[in-house]
């Protein structure tokens, strides 16, 4: 089934799940002024963490980001915020799982829009994909937990590895929009800001190509979320007996997960593209 098929069976909840998607990043990021005046946000919602992933730096963000409050705080002092942090993971995965991933976070919206950009041919896999899938997972343990909590500096104080030198999305939502509005920070920049504007730029190419790339191969909040997928309060279920088999709900799967076999396997989003196409409606 081409591209132009799987969008139309999206449907009404495609339709619904963008709404969410928009409303929620405009929530998230609503402190206008930050725009304006290139400065960020430090009152005192910027304490509570958001479910996505959304840039701390990013001029508009009201809330943190829990990868980056996690890392900026596990080799630190304050390690009692760490222990905030990861019991919000805990709490957002085992409550929705990767629906967050689906909905809830602003940089999986922009990856769903830069899909949408014609394009000769769409990737939707290729050898070495499942194996590449689980680089996330390393990127959590290693710049996440690992590098933050043991290379620190004379006061015990780790760096955020992740937002530092990998995250695309602190660089789209932070480093650009503060370096565009705030002149005096243009004079300031190196080799990491022209390093990580390479990975944003490969970021949005791979992501007109590919469905997520970030999301599949790169994202430790994912990798987080992913394992709470199966157990979650609200997650998927499938009539099994009523289920034809026709196959329907794996063709439409941008994630290639087939909801048949595995209905919350670790890489599904809850899109609600397989739900929106199942015939029988056996998904709920």
């Amino acid at each position: 089934m081409d591209r132009r098929n799987k969008d139309r069976q999206t449907g009404a909840a495609g339709k619904r799940r963008r709404m969410i998607q928009v409303l929620w990043a405009f929530l998230t990021n609503s402190y206008l002024v930050g725009f304006v005046q290139g400065k960020i946000y430090r009152g005192k919602l910027k304490n509570l963490c958001v479910p996505g992933l959304n840039c701390y730096s990013c001029p508009g963000a009201v809330g943190s980001c829990p990868i980056g409050a996690m890392q900026a705080v596990i080799g630190s002092w304050n390690f009692k915020f760490a222990f905030y942090a990861a019991g919000f993971l805990m709490f957002i995965g085992a409550l929705m799982g990767r629906f967050v991933c689906g909905w809830l976070c602003p940089f999986g919206l922009i990856q769903d829009l830069l899909y949408k950009i014609p394009f000769l041919r769409k990737i939707n896999t290729f050898k070495g994909d499942k194996l590449l899938r689980k680089l996330k997972y390393v990127i959590f343990l290693v710049f996440v937990i690992l590098l933050p909590m043991f290379l620190v500096d004379v006061l015990g104080q780790g760096l955020p590895y992740f937002c530092k030198f990998i995250c695309p999305a602190g660089t789209l939502e932070g480093g650009i929009l503060l370096v565009l509005f705030n002149e005096s920070m243009r004079g300031a920049l190196g080799w990491l800001y022209a390093w990580k504007t390479v990975l944003l730029a490969v970021t949005i190419l791979l992501s007109v190509v590919i469905y997520r790339p970030f999301c599949k191969y790169i994202c430790p909040l994912g990798a987080v979320y992913s394992v709470f997928n199966p157990i979650a309060v609200f997650r998927y279920r499938i009539d099994k007996e009523k289920c034809t088999g026709c196959g329907a709900c794996a063709r439409v799967c941008k994630m290639q997960v087939d909801p048949a076999k595995n209905v919350n396997h670790a890489e599904c989003i809850r899109c609600g593209a397989c739900k929106d196409a199942c015939p029988v409606k056996v998904i709920y």
